[in-house]
């Protein structure tokens, strides 16, 4: 096993990062074809959630500095027209050249994304770690997953291109928790517990300028990780630091980690491993690709990714709200409405990529990519964006309704229904029943037509149908809770009982013909 220190692997040029082109196919360029190619791939088809993210805001960092660095003070307007004329190719070919020697993934001194003082440091130079401890889906140590079953001391190897987008998504989605190397323990990284957004346009190079971040001059100085001086042990152990901007979040090094080439293989079976420079958060300057929603303590909540819940429930927190009094959207959405405005684009949709890990301290639970088609209405108009949002939350407030009757349904299934602990028993039950999958399964096929309806002023419409929609929706979730339990008499009598009261329930919902119950729907 080498050292580490022959120069190899060029990011710039080797394939590593994952695209799909327009025809469907799958192929791995390198960062400089990425970017000479971008209009024709659709996107990019890496299908890690946290890698995926990683690798678009590692594009985003490489944009933005390579426009700054050639244009300073650019503005939406040269963005709207980069859009419409294609990215600068000769500026972001000669940014990456000017900077060819900080993308080499085994490097002496600064290698590409890592920490080469890992090498010397008393505390990690005789200690390595299986290469899986990069990629969250692998079992490490004492994290086990179901799918996984390497060996620290047999571990998988990793080829340099999948190493590399590992450490990507590692530093980006990395929970907090012990290290035991330079520190005891160190932050999360700056996407965990994140259900990250990008918006997406007709190809790559859209993509990157409707979620590219604008320049800011008051943080000139906001380097991405290559243009930074290498750190060493003094700043990996410095406290958590705010980050500079956005170009410093999105190539934080929130792990340190030293990649160990076999020789033999040509791949990647080791690594050093140790903290990063942590990471300060500051709610004045959320990250651009999360958005939050407010709890009652009047506090910021990341929304993630929550068992068997569609991210469309969380469209409230998607979708710009003035007041920022329940919900914080994410500021990459504001930015590709500010480019959708200046081009004049005003009917086209947005698709909107959600992707991420959800995670409990340092337990990862689940990992998902969702993607969400939002009319350009929901992003640039008020109104719109704020009808939307009383409609969700107007699903979220039926369904609590509903399980009022299911839970008394099934409390008159079981025995000594006026126990009070038989209503708690009926509520777990409830929660594993098929309830919420039912309900929220169809009020979502009746969701686009909404959003259409709302998005072209046809507010009294949008909100008779999708009335219509939760009405039918509470009936199919009564109809699947009902089957779960069973045919028995006991089941039929529970049933009964409770019946004519959800019938009135029903009714009272189900919306007059030319009217809009508009007190229903207020926040």
């Amino acid at each position: 096993m080498t050292t580490g220190t022959e120069l190899a692997f060029n990011v710039l040029d080797e394939p590593w990062i994952p695209v799909r082109t327009h025809d469907g196919s799958v192929r791995e360029v390198g960062l400089k074809e990425a970017f000479r190619h971008a209009s024709g791939y659709s996107g990019l088809a890496e299908t890690s959630p946290p890698n995926l993210i990683a690798l678009y805001r590692l594009l985003f960092a490489v944009l933005h500095r390579a426009l700054a660095t050639q244009y300073g003070p650019w503005t939406s307007t040269d963005r709207a027209r980069w859009f419409r004329e294609g990215l600068p190719q000769d500026v972001v070919q000669s940014y990456l050249e000017k900077w060819r020697d900080r993308f080499w993934l085994f490097h002496p001194t600064h290698p590409f994304m890592q920490v080469a003082a890992l090498a010397e440091a008393e505390e990690t130079r005789n200690k390595h770690k299986p290469v899986g401890q990069l990629a969250l889906e692998s079992s490490t140590g004492n994290m086990v997953l179901l799918f996984d079953h390497s060996l620290d001391d047999r571990p998988t190897a990793m080829t340099y291109a999948s190493a590399c987008r590992s450490l990507l998504g590692l530093c980006q989605f990395t929970p907090g928790g012990l290290v035991k190397a330079v520190r005891d323990s160190d932050k999360a990284g700056p996407l965990a517990n994140t259900a990250a957004v990008v918006p997406l346009g007709r190809n790559l190079s859209e993509t990157l300028l409707m979620g590219l971040h604008p320049y800011d001059a008051i943080r000139p100085n906001d380097l991405p990780a290559w243009e930074r001086s290498p750190p060493g042990l003094d700043e990996l152990r410095a406290p958590p630091s705010l980050a500079t901007g956005p170009n410093d979040r999105y190539t934080r090094l929130a792990r340190a980690v030293l990649l160990l080439p076999h020789t033999v293989s040509g791949e990647v079976r080791q690594i050093r491993f140790a903290a990063g420079l942590a990471l300060e958060e500051d709610m004045n300057a959320p990250d651009p690709m999360a958005c939050y929603r407010i709890n009652k303590n009047e506090q910021p909540i990341r929304v993630t990714f929550t068992e068997g819940r569609a991210v469309w429930r969380d469209l409230p927190s998607l979708v710009p709200d003035a007041s920022r009094a329940n919900d914080i959207p994410p500021a990459i959405l504001g930015w590709a409405a500010d480019l959708l405005m200046i081009l004049g684009e005003w009917d086209i949709d947005v698709p909107i990529l959600t992707a991420g890990l959800a995670s409990d301290q340092a337990k990862l639970l689940r990992w998902r990519i969702e993607r969400l088609v939002l009319p350009k209405a929901m992003l640039t108009n008020p109104d719109a964006s704020a009808e939307l949002r009383a409609q969700v939350r107007l699903a979220e407030r039926r369904y609590r309704e509903l399980n009022i009757f299911l839970s008394k349904m099934i409390v008159q299934t079981m025995p000594n229904p006026a126990h009070k602990d038989t209503l708690s028993r009926a509520r777990q039950i409830l929660e594993q029943s098929p309830a919420s999958a039912e309900f929220f399964s169809a009020a979502e096929r009746a969701l686009p037509a909404l959003m259409k309806q709302i998005a072209r002023g046809e507010v009294d419409t949008a909100v008779r149908s999708w009335q219509q929609a939760l009405v039918e929706a509470a009936e199919d979730a009564w109809e699947a809770v009902r089957r779960s339990l069973g045919d028995s008499p006991v089941v039929l009598r529970a049933e009964a009982r409770v019946w004519s009261r959800f019938r009135g329930w029903l009714k009272s919902l189900t919306p007059v013909s030319g009217e809009a119950c508009y007190e229903e729907t207020t926040t």
